[in-house]
């Protein structure tokens, strides 16, 4: 089988990245194996700065609203919990690399609950013990969290954050075909999406031969 794939760059901070996170999910379902998506790491707050002003926070989160009410958006929440607004990237992503290393659907999984958890539930997916909360609602084993402490897991969220901004990816969500240097940026409706894919399959442009089994 064929299938043609993409790389998107993501940050667990970013409201945009859930819905187009979301939309993507969509379409590898609906093309059944003929779509592809390996998502890598963008650090919008790639520096820890903790005690951040929480009523600021709160009204920066109101703009969650807009992005909330685009078609096929998760489900955003004014912050209203007694936690801190988390303080640098880097943990979720690390969270993030560890359950990939487990495997395809322990990250699909995890994707999507520390999205949830964030614009949600208003958790401080930066806290670890919130991080291992969710390791542990995801039904991950406990062992296998420490695979989020490896110093090699940091260097591969680094080194993917550093190879975006080379490529041109400015800000996220970003997508490139693998084949094509040129990163489209911004989330973009599903009907964008599905042209280029149907595209690229029709030209066999990005294809790469994937076992169906």
């Amino acid at each position: 089988m064929e299938a043609v794939q993409f790389i998107a760059w993501s940050d667990y901070l970013c409201p945009w990245c859930w819905n187009a996170s979301r939309t993507l999910w969509r379409l590898v379902d609906e093309y059944e194996g003929r779509l592809r998506i390996e998502w890598r790491s963008y650090l919008l707050r790639p520096v820890e700065k903790k005690n951040r002003d929480r009523e600021k926070f709160r009204k920066y989160t109101e703009n969650w609203r807009v992005i909330g009410a685009e078609p096929g958006a998760g489900e955003f929440n004014v912050w209203s919990s007694e936690d801190a607004p988390p303080s640098h990237s880097v943990p979720a992503h690390r969270v993030a690399k560890a359950a990939a290393r487990v495997g395809p659907e322990a990250f699909r999984g995890m994707h999507a609950r520390l999205m949830s958890a964030y614009f949600t539930d208003n958790r401080d997916i930066s806290s670890e013990t919130v991080l291992q909360d969710l390791w542990a609602a995801e039904g991950l084993a406990e062992a296998d969290f420490a695979i989020s402490r490896l110093s090699e897991v940091e260097a591969q969220i680094l080194g993917e954050h550093a190879e975006a901004q080379e490529q041109g990816a400015n800000g996220v969500p970003a997508i490139k075909r693998i084949d094509n240097d040129a990163v489209i940026v911004g989330a973009h409706p599903e009907a964008l999406y599905r042209r280029w894919i149907d595209r690229s399959l029709e030209r066999g442009e990005g294809v790469v031969s994937v076992d169906p089994y």
